[in-house]
């Protein structure tokens, strides 16, 4: 077991000013009639981007899991056509089809990288079933085939296939070239700093993207994020994140606003958080109906007035910013839409 880490040694891992590298989660809305919304949801891509975060499609907030391998092939084609060569990360998903598991994500990743995607390899029940040695092993053989690559620690609070990773994977992961990084949803602060230590300790470029929307401060220990979150108001948090990089301490006030929103829509059960990104979208006017897919959980409609409150509260508080003189000593950091970084470049 990995130690748990001192107040001391967590206090060190904060890193001022840095730019952070943002990937929402995009949602697949759909029609009343239950038919997904790939025109909704090609807009929802592009405005995504247009704020300079970087699109993640056929993940959990996409309903990866419930999806059809034809409909995941539409999305997956909707998002490469609607972005046009600029950078996106696309969820490989092979359910619990028999055969040979590695070559099975081989085949969806390069599938992905052919399209210009970040391929990250979502868990399955025949990978959590295996021991820590045999799963390294798969993921070692997907890498053989060639990278970049994310991999993906998934809470089964999220889904039932999900695990939690032995030290002895996430350390392999870590340790292989080819993956660039990994999205780190266990929704557990301290076990995202034990993460965060040992790529420090172990390979600084190597990138956790934090997945806990009940923490999305995680940013200022050395996280970057790929959130289901970001993706009901992306401008909301490209707004945080330069914040953060110029040294703006109204950083705080914007994250606090947007985490509120966070524990509301992520409260349990979590699955439904989708249903409440739909009805967030739909009162921003960003898609037609607020119907999530129909075999997934849904909400109250009652939650529609505390959604619109919120979004009513963050709109005002952006504003504000725009509007007021810069708070805080300023950074030099690039303009955010002036230049995103591809997903999996660098950490800082």
């Amino acid at each position: 077991m990995v130690e748990a880490l001192s107040y001391e040694a967590v206090a060190r891992m904060i890193v001022a000013r840095r730019r952070v590298e943002g990937a929402a989660a995009v949602l697949l809305p759909y029609r009343p009639d239950g038919v997904p919304d790939l025109d909704g949801f090609s807009r929802l891509v592009a405005h995504i981007a247009a704020q300079g975060l970087i699109p993640a499609v056929n993940m959990d907030t996409g309903y990866v899991d419930l999806l059809s391998p034809a409909e995941r092939g539409q999305v997956l084609q909707e998002a490469a056509r609607t972005l046009a060569g600029r950078p996106f990360i696309a969820g490989v998903y092979v359910g619990d089809d028999p055969g040979d598991l590695a070559g099975a994500y081989r085949r969806d990743a390069d599938r992905i990288r052919e399209l210009g995607g970040l391929p990250i390899l979502f868990p399955c029940a025949r990978l959590r079933a295996m021991a820590p040695g045999e799963q390294l092993d798969v993921y070692r053989r997907v890498a053989a085939g060639g990278g970049p690559l994310l991999a993906f620690e998934l809470s089964p609070m999220f889904t039932p296939a999900g695990f939690l990773f032995s030290e002895e994977l996430y350390r392999g992961i870590v340790e292989l070239p080819e993956f660039v990084g990994m999205k780190h949803s266990s929704l557990s602060r301290r076990l995202e700093w034990q993460r965060l230590d040992v790529r420090n300790r172990v390979r600084k470029e190597f990138r956790i993207y934090t997945g806990n929307d009940l923490a999305i401060d995680m940013v200022i220990y050395g996280s970057d994020y790929l959130l289901g979150l970001a993706a009901f108001v992306p401008e909301a948090f490209a707004l945080r994140d330069d914040l953060w990089e110029a040294g703006d301490v109204r950083f705080f006030e914007l994250n606090d606003a947007l985490q509120y929103l966070g524990q509301f829509a992520f409260r349990p059960p979590v699955p439904a958080y989708k249903h409440s990104a739909a009805q967030f979208l739909h009162l921003l006017g960003r898609i037609t109906s607020d119907a999530p897919h129909p075999g997934a959980l849904k909400r109250p409609d009652s939650d529609r007035l505390v959604l619109e409150e919120i979004a009513r509260r963050l709109q005002g508080l952006m504003d504000v910013i725009r509007a007021r003189p810069h708070e805080g000593e300023a950074g030099q950091g690039e303009d955010r839409k002036g230049g995103v970084r591809k997903p999996g470049g660098s950490a800082p």
